[in-house]
This record gives structure tokens, sequence and C-alpha cells, in this order.
């Protein structure tokens, strides 16, 4: 199996499941309301909400760094806003995280094992640790979110 395929199998795993770590961010998103999204069990924590757009940004960020973009993340990037409370902008959250999530397993497919070593923006992390860092990203988070649900 090629270098490629294997860290496109762990994105998969991380992200949809059937991973040996516990619950990936798609089965820990299950069952969450809006209400639940927005709600702040621990006071000075992310919501579940925020914690979902905060995982899809970053793997936007990682896709269009692996695609050569050069740019600065910033505050509003990172972390961006919820901008409205109620289950339709919730179901909204959910499908730009499983976008993101699809368009960077669409660049991982394509990626040329040559390409891992690469090191895509200045200073920066290869290629190859840009997206073992978003696999790890996601179990992370994953995890947050699990900890949230049960807080609720």
């Amino acid at each position: 199996m090629k270098e490629t395929a294997r860290i496109d199998n762990l994105l998969q795993c991380a992200f949809e499941g059937n991973a040996w770590h516990g619950p990936a961010v798609r089965e820990v998103l299950a069952g969450v309301t809006a209400k639940d999204a927005i709600s702040k069990p621990i006071a000075s924590a992310h919501s579940i909400w925020e914690l979902v757009l905060h995982i899809a940004a970053w793997s936007e960020i990682v896709r269009r760094r692996v695609a050569g973009e050069q740019f600065v993340v910033t505050a509003e990037m990172d972390w961006p806003a919820v901008t409205s409370a109620d289950e339709s902008a919730w179901n909204i959250a959910k499908d730009i995280l499983e976008r993101a999530q699809a368009s960077l397993r669409q660049v991982v497919a394509a990626l040329p094992e040559s390409r891992l070593d690469e090191i895509p923006f200045k200073d920066g992390p290869s290629v190859y640790v840009l997206l073992h860092g978003v696999i790890q990203h996601h179990i992370y988070h994953a995890g947050q979110i699990a900890m949230l649900k049960k807080a609720l």
C-alpha cells in the first residue's frame, strides 16, 4: 500500500470511524443537537459547535497548504465565529465540516508520494507532518467533544 493511501485511511478513520482509539469525529457528533452544540458545560472551554468549525477550518487550512497556498492563519480562520444558533445553522456547520474533510481527502488521494517530504510554506512542516497533524487534530478534538457531551 502506498503511504498516501495509508494517510488517507488514517484520516478516514479519525473522522468517520473504525478507529482503534475510540469514537471518531462523526461518531462523537451523532445525536448532538444545536442546543447541545452551543452549550458551554465547561465555562472556560470551547463549545462543541466552536470545535466543529475549528476542525473544519484546519482541514481546509491543511488542504490549502498542501496545495501550495501561502497565507497566514488569522484568529478568525483558526476559530470561526458561531453566527447563529438554531438547528438549521448547526446542520450547515456540520455540512461545512463534512465538505472540508471530503476536500482534504481528495487532495490526499491525488497526492504523489514524492511530495510528502516537501515543505509547502516558509518555515513550515513537511506535507507528511501536516497530514499526520490534521489526523491527530481530529482525534484530539473528538476527545474534547466526547468530554463536553458527558458534561451536558
